[in-house]
This record gives structure tokens, sequence and C-alpha cells, in this order.
């Protein structure tokens, strides 16, 4: 039996996507293209992406971008591809950034105090922006003066090299550890702080020593971002002459971890003769036993956000400054500041 031959498959075409979202042609050209803020409603929009997406509609990105000069690529740089907290501010970049068609290169700066090198043989010309998390400034000094947009995360609000600042309510976060740990009892603290110069930590040192009132004791020891680091700094301040410290107030979860380690080494009953805290609220969080109380930190919508701040620079447009809340998450390692 002869079996006639099917006609190829046709693409979906702009017009076709017009029609079904009842749109003209210039409408999806401007919603697909990213440029219909101010010009389209959201609701038309969305309208257009729907039916993109229904469709199966892509459009030729190599003509668009003869056209429009870009690359369509945005580069996330980061102090550490190991850390969770980044894998979670890269999800949510890549996500905001998938839903206007740009690609995003994730790329690590040792601790993020760089510096940072080119990944590529010229970032101009291979980029459209750039996206920072908690890097330190002089780590960026390869993307600065290109004319690129350069957004930062988790960075000081008041440095003018970025086009927009994206930031954490860090210095809320470690209030709220702070009080939680003064209603308990507690007055005697040892910091156990970041050893990497960053606006991040430097704010919550601030808010710290700026929430504790005069009678309590504040102690503050330094380590790199790993357990066996952490580890070694908590027992030399744990064991130095004078009163214990009965709470410990660490910069990052797995500081805490490495606390939780040295504590029970010691022979320290955590919470009973010593409370630990963390920052991040990582997986690890949970692993720990006693569970840890830590700040919790939006990193996905961190990342998103700072990504919409990105697209916003490259339409021509100023970003708004944004501040993202926090929230504080008590769980088994803190307790009542021992009696004796």
């Amino acid at each position: 039996m002869h079996t006639p031959e099917q006609p190829p498959a046709t693409r979906p075409t702009s017009r076709d996507v017009a029609r079904a979202a009842g749109v003209s042609q210039a409408t999806v050209s401007l919603v697909l293209g990213d440029k219909w803020r101010g010009r389209v409603s959201e609701r038309t929009a969305a309208s257009v992406r729907t039916a993109a997406q229904t469709l199966g509609y892509r459009p030729n990105l190599a003509a668009r971008n003869l056209r429009l000069g870009r690359t369509r690529t945005a580069l996330l740089v980061v102090p550490a591809l190991t850390n969770e907290f980044f894998a979670h501010v890269y999800t949510g970049a890549a996500a905001e950034a998938a839903r206007h068609g740009i690609g995003v290169v994730l790329y690590p700066s040792p601790d993020g105090t760089g510096p940072a090198k080119d990944p590529f043989a010229s970032a101009p010309a291979s980029l459209d922006g750039v996206l920072a998390s908690s890097m330190a400034t002089d780590a960026l000094k390869a993307f600065q003066g290109t004319n690129l947009p350069l957004v930062m995360l988790d960075s000081d609000p008041a440095d003018p090299s970025a086009a927009a600042h994206v930031n954490l309510d860090v210095a809320d976060g470690m209030r709220r550890v702070t009080r939680h740990l003064l209603g308990l009892g507690h007055r005697r603290f040892l910091h156990l702080a970041s050893a990497v110069p960053s606006w991040t930590f430097d704010a919550r040192a601030t808010a710290l020593a700026q929430t504790l009132p005069g009678t309590a004791e504040l102690r503050t020891a330094r380590a790199r971002l790993n357990v066996a680091a952490a580890w070694e700094a908590a027992n030399v301040a744990l064991t130095a002459p004078g009163p214990r410290p009965t709470a410990v107030i660490c910069d990052d979860d797995i500081l805490a971890a490495g606390v939780l380690k040295a504590a029970r080494r010691l022979g320290l009953r955590v919470p009973e003769d010593l409370s630990v805290t963390g920052f991040d609220d990582m997986a690890l969080s949970t692993a720990l036993e006693p569970e840890l109380t830590t700040v919790r930190l939006p990193a996905e919508e961190f990342g998103g956000r700072g990504m919409a701040a990105l697209l916003t620079a490259l339409a021509g447009a100023r970003p708004e400054p944004v501040e993202l809340p926090v929230e504080l998450v008590v769980r088994g390692s803190s307790g009542p500041a021992p009696t004796t």
C-alpha cells in the first residue's frame, strides 16, 4: 500500500504567535525582544510569552543578535562553586534570564577577593553584562571601565561602580540572632567571623556590635569558610583564659559546623553549655545535631532579582536598589544561657 508523504512540519512564526495572543507582530517583537516595558502591559506580555511557549516558537537568535549587536549572554561571578548558597543564586539568576532568552555563564573568583580575570579574550565582545555576588570591589577590576553593565549582589550600596545593587538585609539578620540570644540570657559572646574581607561580613559585625548592650562581652575570632579552619579557631577561642563564652555567633553555617565539632571534642553540650548560631540556612543546618539556629536567606529570589536588575540596565533604564528581607529560624542549637 502506498502511503502519501507527509508534508514537513512547519516552524511557528511570529505571525502565528501574534494571532494566538490576539496582538500585532510588532507587539510580539517587543515582548520577545525584551523591549516591552513601558510600551506593553504586563498582562499582554504574559499572553505573548504563553502563546510562544504553547506553540513552541523559537525566535531566530542569531539574526536578532546581528540586529541588536548583543550576545544575549550574562556573566555571573561568584566566590566559589562549592558553596550551596551560590548554587541557589545561580538557579534564580538563570531562571530569570531564561525567561528573556539570555544565557548565563557561571565564573568563580577565589574567595571573592580575586582578582577575577576576564574569562574571555574580550569580555565586552562576548558579554552583555555582569552580575557579581558577594565580591570585593577590587575583584572586579577586569570588568570595570568596559561599558558592560555591572550589577552587584550582597555588596556596598555606596559603591558607584555598579549600575545597581541588590542586597539581603544581613544587618537585620544579625540583629535578630543577637536579640534571640540576649532574650535567652546570654551575655558572653564569641563572634566567629569570616576571614574574607567583604562588605557583607563587615555589615554583620557592625550590626552585632551595635545590638549588644554595654554589659555584654564580645570576643571575635576569624576563620576561612571551611569546617577545619572553623574548628581550629573555635577550639582556640573556647579554651582561652577567662570566662568562656556562652554563645557563638557565626557568619556562616559552615563555620557553625566547625564550632559544633570543637564543642563536642571539648566535652561541651550544645545548647546546655554553649549556644551556636549560623547564617544562610543551608541544607547542612538540618543535617547537624542539634539542628542549627540560623538566618534564612532567600538565595534563589536574590539571584532572580539581581538578574532582573541587570536586564533593566540592559534595556537602558536605571534599576531601583533592592534589599530583600531575611528570616531567623530557631532550632535546637540555641538555648538558655548556663547558670554556672
